[in-house]
């Protein structure tokens, strides 16, 4: 019988804090189990192991981005929706370093809960983009090139990569600004089919 008080999303949920803390390639079902004061087997009647514990917070942990971003971006298009969008994800990523790794994780093939989830978070870049009349491959290319950027940059601040003494701040915004200049121009530029 499942310890009392003991349930599926309580120990997602300290497993999340753990992989916040630590780092998730550091998460071990022993620290989960010692937070939770319980004997590691226990964890094994509300988790599938380390892999079941990391894809549960990864499916959280996209809900949660994807929520976050659709605030942030709601009733704005274009540049302020990027910006927004933007500061939403990098404030998001650095106060969650645990789940944000996880959200890296992409769906394994026939994981359709996991490919739902996942789904989440780009519908909401997909729906900015089209406030720059970028669709299908072109919208595909401009989503790849924001994350690319974005995760670029958090991944860099989150591990202390910026020393030079100018506001990370601004050279943030820089970016953010310079993305949706070229957004702007995507298909002129590139030759894609938006407008």
């Amino acid at each position: 019988m499942p310890r009392a008080g003991l349930s599926e999303t309580r120990v997602i949920e300290e497993g999340e804090r753990i992989a916040d803390e630590v780092g998730l390639s550091s998460l071990t079902l022993s620290a989960l189990a010692g937070r939770l004061g319980v004997r590691q087997p226990s964890l094994y009647k509300h988790i599938a192991g380390t892999d079941g514990l990391r894809r549960s917070i990864a499916l959280r942990a996209k809900e949660e981005l994807a929520a976050v971003l659709g605030r942030a971006a709601v009733g704005r298009s274009r540049g302020e929706a990027i910006a927004a969008m933007a500061r939403a994800y990098r404030a998001w990523a650095l106060a969650h370093p645990g789940r944000y790794a996880a959200v890296q994780r992409a769906p394994a093939p026939g994981d359709v809960e996991d490919e739902v989830a996942s789904a989440m978070v780009v519908e909401v870049a997909f729906d900015v983009m089209a406030g720059y009349n970028l669709r299908d491959d072109d919208a595909v290319d401009a989503i790849r090139a924001l994350r690319a950027a974005l995760h670029g940059f958090v991944t860099l601040e989150a591990g202390g990569g910026f020393g030079m003494p100018v506001d990370v701040d601004r050279s943030f915004d820089r970016l953010v600004a310079g993305l949706s200049s070229a957004f702007a121009r995507w298909s002129k530029d590139f030759g894609g089919r938006g407008e």
